[in-house]
């Protein structure tokens, strides 16, 4: 971090890892920076802990299904074949194949409702697991409007206690239930992220030269709209819809000639518009995104590329920062800096003594 920090003008504000010692006490004793506990881990643990052993058996239940249906077949076809030959026995008793019949159906029909069963508490923890990470933003994705640390201090539990529910009336593990338990340790850390962002977020808002009512547009709509922006960005286009819609009814009031911040010029707005889109950022909740590129080059390019040579990487981390670009042109190093940076190949060719041409051309060799 020293080395990719030299020479820059920044500072790390929140870091956002798993909960290995090691990190934590990189983050709070070298960089001085906050810890954001990292979601996927949380909701890993929670699958790992429950959703995996529960998968476990209903493939089991499923098999067992399976299993029944096929006796229950193999039943109705061998009394379709056999004669209907009168057998001897009492007025009140029923065939020997009939009686076999009702209780290969009851079979599988106990098999059937036990899958079901199985079924929908997997898929009750699944949606358990998924509300975890609806519920940890910091803007509520329903309202648009900031959410506190008290209210997902309050959310997240509930889903982790139905989770554990579960796993206790499915006589999981201890090895599961301790799972569980870890993954809840890390539901104050998540409440405290939430309570830093806010802060950290007042803060910056409150250095500015705004007049009360603009201080309070910009905390309460603007910055949660760039945040909707930044959630809906992350989904598909028919899933991220609502968010964009909500997103720009908070934001178009605003900047109205009858609103808070319609009174400031174009270009104030727009600087607040790009301010905001920054403060937005500070919360993370997950780093999945480079884990991901990592693994992903790891696995498709380090051994078959020789990317494990640290010159190659290195060029391809500066293509990656000053070359590619997204959907709206700019590059990793125009948001990191806030301005455009000067041409990469343009800096290349600059920098690089490119060889003179010869006097005369080169005399051919005479056999």
């Amino acid at each position: 971090m020293e080395q990719a920090l030299a020479g820059l003008h920044c500072q790390g504000i929140p870091s956002t890892s798993d909960e290995a010692p090691g990190l934590l006490a990189y983050v709070e004793h070298h960089l001085g920076a906050h810890h954001s506990p990292d979601l996927f881990h949380v909701q890993h643990e929670l699958s790992k802990a429950v959703s995996a052993p529960m998968a476990l058996k209903q493939r089991a239940a499923a098999k067992v299904v399976a299993t029944a249906a096929a006796r229950l077949t193999r039943v109705r076809e061998h009394i379709d074949n056999t004669n209907d030959t009168p057998e001897k026995r009492g007025p009140d008793r029923l065939p020997k194949r009939v009686a076999s019949l009702e209780q290969v159906e009851q079979d599988m029909e106990a098999a059937r409702q036990e899958h079901q069963r199985l079924s929908a508490q997997r898929e009750q923890v699944l949606q358990r697991i998924r509300a975890i990470g609806h519920a940890y933003h910091f803007v509520a994705l329903e309202r648009g409007v900031r959410r506190n640390g008290q209210l997902i201090a309050g959310d997240i539990p509930q889903h982790i206690d139905t989770i554990r529910t579960i796993a206790q009336q499915e006589h999981l593990s201890e090895t599961c239930l301790d799972r569980l338990e870890k993954a809840e340790r890390v539901v104050p850390k998540m409440q405290a992220t939430i309570a830093f962002v806010s802060g950290y977020v007042w803060q910056q808002v409150s250095r500015l030269a705004l007049t009360p009512p603009q201080s309070h547009a910009r905390h309460a709509h603007l910055i949660p709209a760039c945040s909707l922006d930044r959630v809906g960005a992350t989904k598909t286009v028919r899933e991220g819809e609502s968010l964009r819609v909500l997103a720009e009814r908070l934001r178009t009031p605003l900047f109205a000639p009858e609103g808070a911040l319609g009174t400031l010029s174009a270009t104030e707005q727009h600087t607040l518009k790009v301010q905001a889109a920054r403060l937005a950022e500070v919360f993370q909740r997950s780093s999945a995104n480079v884990e991901g590129r990592n693994g992903y080059l790891s696995l498709r390019n380090h051994q078959l590329r020789g990317l494990d040579h640290p010159r190659k990487r290195a060029c391809l981390t500066a293509v990656h920062n000053f070359f590619l670009t997204r959907p709206d042109g700019t590059t990793a190093a125009e948001r990191f800096f806030g301005q455009k940076p000067r041409s990469m190949f343009a800096a290349l060719l600059a920098s690089v003594a490119l060889p003179s041409a010869p006097l005369s051309p080169p005399r051919r060799a005479v056999g």
